[in-house]
């Protein structure tokens, strides 16, 4: 197999290895058996085979089509050009509808606060850096890895060296017995002590810990009666200690006791994916409602001029009472007209709140959510052809997706947690290992004088302490709880490959279903106007036209447009939508909307302010 099939082939291996590799990660494998190790990159790795070695190897990539629907109507040219000119839903902004301007800020009523509505034209690509920028869903997300980091810090500060300091005051008035050939009775035998202990002590990465500290008791012994003191007295003793704790068996290693830090660090790293994940949910939502409001727009606009040609046809009907009409024929045309200022209304308040949704992700403080103002928008949708290859798309999303490295992580972190559980099976057994330089004297210079020549040396001290439950059924039970969520974790990768894959396939099939439905409904708005505008002609070239019974199917007619107009503006906004689902389903969703991602630093948040230091890339137009 040769060219760019074979090409398409091997990036699809070198993919399956790179994400496979990423599964297993190398640094806290620990005791776990090479079998069990073997099994696990087997199952990521059929996760991927699955999904793409199925497909042919002289997959090429393909281009949305679309079969011409309008030339099977037979409509002459001249008449097309009419019918383009004045039953096109895009030709209705600049036309005078119901005798005001057709632009939709003319439509729009009255707002809330009672005046006219005012309004403000935005495009897309304003509104979606608005999003990335200002949006409080994404501002609350980008916390998520400034917090996450410093955990990490905190997990990484069980290593660091600790200073004490304990400082014990002791007065004591002890009784005892006198001398026996004294006769006298009890004596007291009092003493007052100071001691201070100073050192540092600092957990290993061994899973011990280590500890050197300085200790000086300062004593002054006084007995009543008879009797002989010590000598020196007061007097002060010195010590430097040194002493290392260290599990052998359970609770050794550096994969044990960085397990914490580990985990930390994938959550710093899962927390960034989830703020991935949420910025192209915000990216997808701002675009999905600015098409929304342009469909919002035109379906006003449509329903403007479907009442305008209705309010002619009311009064057609109203002027052949003194002929033909009847008042149940002049009333059913009246409540026509009346049911289409209905949908006028319902229009403008679809319209309003489309705006305000937008105002919401945009969260844009030019234009808060509680002003009056109307968003209205600049950018028409696109209807153009996609290129695209279904391998190269669950390539594209497998590479991409957060969710792919959330599950990753997720198999990760049960495989530390499985390395120290199963470490947790071993028997306890504790060295102890203890060393003191002592020194001793009537003050505290010459005691710290004797330990400087070495004159005293404690004795080492050398321990091991054991313990093993019998049973060991809790340290077990812990083992095979981490070992099932393990299992679990890979299953989990599995499926969220599916998912991906089928999500991918999905908005794929949208693309393309909606690219044919914009010229199918296109087709159906143009026969649906040709219906109509052969009726106009023949109501002014005959008196027929004139009758009750025609212009009640010109009402008809003109409701069977409206709904085919709005049929084809549905189509293309479906179409645009789809196009965002498929670069969301794909993960290139900042990409193509030229967003550089930057994850925030601790130290470069501003709440309140601005809590996100992702910033979008606008090119010069």
């Amino acid at each position: 197999m040769h060219g760019p099939a074979a090409h398409r082939v091997t990036r699809s291996v070198i993919l399956i290895a790179a994400i496979s590799g990423l599964a297993l990660p190398s640094g806290c494998r620990g005791p776990i058996s090479d079998r069990s190790e073997e099994d696990l990159r087997v199952s990521v790795l059929e996760a991927l085979k699955r999904e793409v070695e199925s497909y042919p190897a002289d997959l090429a990539p393909q281009s949305v089509t679309r079969d011409r629907a309008v030339d099977d109507l037979e409509i002459e040219r001249r008449y097309l050009d009419e019918i383009d000119r004045d039953y096109n839903p895009n030709r209705y902004y600049g036309e005078s509808v119901g005798g005001q301007i057709g632009a939709t800020s003319g439509l729009a009523g009255e707002n809330l606060l009672g005046g006219a509505t005012e309004t403000v034209t935005i495009g897309l690509r304003r509104a979606v850096r608005s999003a990335v920028e200002r949006n409080l869903t994404a501002q609350e997300a980008s916390l998520a890895p400034a917090i996450a980091e410093s955990q990490i810090a905190a997990a990484e500060s069980a290593f660091d060296w600790v200073f004490f300091n304990d400082l014990i005051w002791q007065d004591q008035d002890t009784p005892q017995a006198g001398a026996g050939f004294t006769g006298l009775g009890e004596t007291i035998n009092a003493q007052q002590s100071v001691s201070n202990a100073t050192g540092l002590r600092r957990s290993l990465v061994t899973g011990g810990q280590f500890s050197v500290q300085n200790e000086l008791v300062y004593s002054d012994v006084r007995q009543s009666g008879f009797g002989s003191l010590p000598s020196p007295n007061p007097s002060s003793a010195a010590s430097i200690d040194f002493q290392l704790d260290q599990p052998l068996l359970r609770g050794f290693g550096s994969d044990v006791a960085l397990a914490q830090v580990r985990l930390a660090r994938n959550a710093e790293r899962g927390a960034i994916a989830s703020l991935k994940s949420r910025l192209i949910s915000v990216v997808t939502e701002t675009e999905s409602a600015y098409w929304d409001l342009v469909q919002t727009q035109a379906e006003l606009l449509i329903v403007s001029k479907q009442l305008e040609r209705g309010e002619k046809v009311r009064d057609d009907i109203k002027a052949r009472r003194v002929l033909d009409a009847v008042q149940a024929q002049v009333a059913d045309a009246v409540a026509t007209v009346e049911s289409r200022k209905a949908d006028v209304l319902r229009a403008q308040r679809a319209l309003r709140r489309a705006s305000d949704r937008l105002k919401v992700l945009m969260n844009d403080p030019e234009l808060p959510v509680g002003t009056e103002t109307l968003l209205l928008p600049s950018d028409d949708a696109l209807d153009e052809p996609l290129a695209f290859s279904l391998l190269d798309e669950i390539e594209t999303a497998i590479g991409n997706r957060p969710e792919v490295d959330t599950a990753l992580l997720a198999i990760d972190d049960a495989s530390i947690r499985e390395v120290v559980a199963e470490n947790g099976l071993l028997p306890q057994l504790d060295l102890r290992a203890q060393a003191s330089l002592l020194g001793f004297d009537d003050n505290a210079g010459s005691a710290y004088g004797e330990i400087g020549q070495g004159e005293f040396l404690d004795e080492f001290l050398l321990g091991l302490f054991f313990e093993q439950p019998i049973g060991n059924r809790g340290p077990e039970a812990e083992f095979r709880r981490r070992r099932l969520e393990r299992m679990q974790s890979v299953v989990t990768y599995r499926r969220t490959v599916q998912e991906i894959v089928h999500e991918v396939k999905i908005a794929l099939d949208d693309v393309v279903t909606n690219y044919k439905l914009i010229e199918q409904a296109k087709a159906s708005r143009i026969a649906s106007a040709e219906a109509l505008r052969t009726l106009l002609v023949e109501k002014e070239l005959t008196d027929r036209g004139f009758t009750v019974e025609r212009l009640d199917l010109e009402l008809g007619q003109q409701d069977g447009l409206a709904a085919a107009e709005r049929a084809e503006i549905q189509a293309l906004i479906d179409y645009n939508t789809s196009i965002a689902r498929l670069r969301e389903a794909t993960g290139t969703t900042l990409r193509r909307n030229r967003i550089n991602f930057v994850v925030p630093d601790v130290n470069q948040l501003e709440p309140f302010e601005r809590a996100s230091e992702i910033r979008s890339r606008d090119n010069a137009q």
